[in-house]
């Protein structure tokens, strides 16, 4: 037998795993580095994040993925040599955090990559009937197996896509099986550049699990705030705090078609980006020429309204649930405040108090995801989310 086909079978026995999670988001912000520890699997499973870091970004990087990021016309040499490129740049990365973390290499079971999406085309995006669900992630796992030298498991979408899902949100999965727990309604939500939601049914029906994107999270107060301030985001929402609701640009925002679509539904920065909301901008002409403060409150308001509106569409069993936010959105507190404005008979507070850091979530569901198709059983007739619960991954080995 193949050593590696081997090693996966040995791994797969353990009782703990030990697996890496990455995470790098439509933001741009960094690469998120979870290691973390995972016992179990399927609704059994426990996750402790043992080490986290997030490594921003060099400009030159962002640049690079932007080239393409999002993009209906590209330069195609520059897309093939970009998935590569940010393998290498990701496989180092991991490689400094385990040196700098004093964990030896052959300690570590599995490297679980979430790779870059550099388009996301669902159905309800491209209006082509007689074409499918789609969705890009670039970042090879191939070349990442082969630069750290780890059991590389990665472009996890490709998996729900077949299963006849949209690719997103895949939250669900790690959230179902990390965060269930009877008799409490939970909203897990995350607010990093689109934000979305997973709702966990008190009776823990996996067939009542529902999961969707709502809009923008930090996609469009980003991209204002590096147009107006020349900064890269709006540290602790400062700036739109001290802003006023632009009443007309916000309504012009809310016509957006994905918005007048039932859940679940996914979306991306290929619908909610600069240009979009310039041209809402640009149909309320007084507004558009006051305090950019208040253009970044409106975006905020805007981004509040989707999440409480999409959550609001769903039925509780109990009479109140919690909201547990993740990402970027969690460290900004006027979006918080906004949140828990927006609903007063929800409890709203941070995924923190689930043992999980908010900023690690998204990196630590994908090392759920990696573990789950090594170690979790054959469940083919259970229905999470309205897809088939399927594993999900492509195994790349280093030799």
């Amino acid at each position: 037998m193949k050593s590696g086909i081997l090693r996966l079978a040995q791994i797969a026995r353990k009782s703990r795993r030990r697996i890496v999670g990455l995470m790098s988001g439509t933001s741009l912000d960094g690469l998120d580095i979870a290691l973390c520890s995972v016992r179990g699997a399927g609704l059994q499973t426990r996750a402790q994040v043992e080490a986290f870091r997030t490594v921003p970004y060099p400009e030159d990087f962002k640049h690079a993925v932007r080239r393409v990021f999002a993009q209906r016309t590209i330069d195609f040499q520059h897309l093939t040599l970009l998935n590569v490129y940010i393998a290498e740049v990701h496989a180092a990365l991991v490689l400094e955090a385990l040196r700098d973390w004093a964990t030896p290499l052959e300690s570590v079971d599995i490297l679980a990559s979430h790779g870059q999406t550099v388009f996301h085309a669902p159905r309800i995006f491209h209006g082509l009937p007689d074409w499918p669900n789609a969705s890009l992630q670039i970042g090879d796992g191939d070349h990442l197996a082969r630069r750290t030298g780890l059991i590389t498991i990665s472009d996890f979408r490709q998996k729900h896509l077949a299963a006849g899902g949209e690719g997103a949100p895949l939250a669900l999965y790690g959230d179902y099986f990390l965060f269930s727990k009877p008799a409490e309604d939970r909203f897990l939500l995350n607010i990093g550049g689109i934000a979305n939601y997973t709702y966990l049914p008190a009776d823990g029906d996996p067939a009542k699990v529902a999961a969707t994107d709502t809009g923008p999270g930090n996609t469009l107060l980003d991209a204002f705030t590096r147009e107006f301030f020349q900064i890269p985001f709006d540290e602790d929402g400062r700036l739109a705090a001290s802003g006023v609701v632009l009443p007309d640009f916000l309504k012009k925002l809310h016509t957006a078609d994905f918005l007048q679509r039932p859940v679940p539904k996914t979306t991306g920065p290929e619908t909610f980006n600069l240009d979009w909301a310039k041209a809402m901008l640009a149909a309320c002409p007084e507004e558009a020429s006051g305090d950019p403060r208040n253009i970044l409150s409106t975006l905020a308001q805007f981004t509040t309204d989707t999440i409480a509106a999409a959550i609001r569409q769903t039925p509780l069993l109990g009479p109140r649930a919690t909201v547990f936010v993740s990402g970027g959105g969690a460290c900004n507190p006027d979006i918080m405040r906004r949140i828990q404005g927006a609903l007063p008979e929800y409890k709203v507070t941070t995924i923190d108090r689930l043992g999980i850091p908010a900023a690690a979530k998204e990196a630590v569901l994908f090392a759920v995801l990696a573990n789950e198709t090594l170690a979790g059983a054959s469940a083919p007739n259970t229905i999470l989310g309205g897809i088939p619960l399927v594993s999900m991954g492509k195994i790349s080995l280093p030799d």
